[in-house]
């Protein structure tokens, strides 16, 4: 798969973010923001593809959708096509990363969850209460996406040039 050799960081936030904004839900932000921002060459059917993990995965209030996206992304760049067995160094790394990045996600979003219904617990879903805040945990999954994708990979964060 080819990836752009430089990327912003915080571009790739603020995208998950607006996606967010204009129609996406949170999974599906993430994965645009990601595929675009890293000129990935994949069928934009990968959005589809995470469109029902938003909301916790079908709307029951599980997982995070926007940590879904996140897995989800690390899991395109990072894991396996072939059934080389539990010990297969890519499927190794790609469980790595994506412990990191729930790890993290947990702590960071002050809330120490990872449960969409406890991350939302004192919105009324149904009036939108939760947008502002979903869209900033959209935001903040792909931005560490990002982050675990430049190191990874050995890329450039242009935003440490313009720093």
């Amino acid at each position: 798969m080819n990836v752009k050799k430089e990327v912003s960081v915080s571009k790739v936030r603020t995208d998950a973010e607006q996606y967010y904004r204009n129609g996406y839900f949170c999974c599906e932000a993430v994965m645009a923001s990601v595929r675009d921002n890293f000129d990935l060459d994949v069928p934009k059917e990968v959005i589809a593809m995470s469109s029902g993990m938003s909301v916790g995965a079908g709307r029951s209030g599980c997982m995070c959708g926007a940590l879904n996206g996140g897995i989800l992304a690390l899991g395109m760049l990072f894991g396996r096509t072939e059934p080389n067995g539990p010990k297969d160094p890519k499927v190794v790394k790609c469980m790595e990363l994506t412990n990191e990045l729930h790890s993290w996600f947990r702590e960071a979003n002050g809330k120490h969850s990872v449960c969409c219904r406890v991350l939302t617990k004192e919105f009324d879903m149904g009036k939108g209460e939760h947008k502002e805040q979903c869209i900033y945990f959209t935001g903040l999954c792909a931005g560490k996406v990002a982050e675990i994708v430049v190191r990874e990979l050995g890329l450039t964060n242009t935003d440490e040039q313009t720093a």
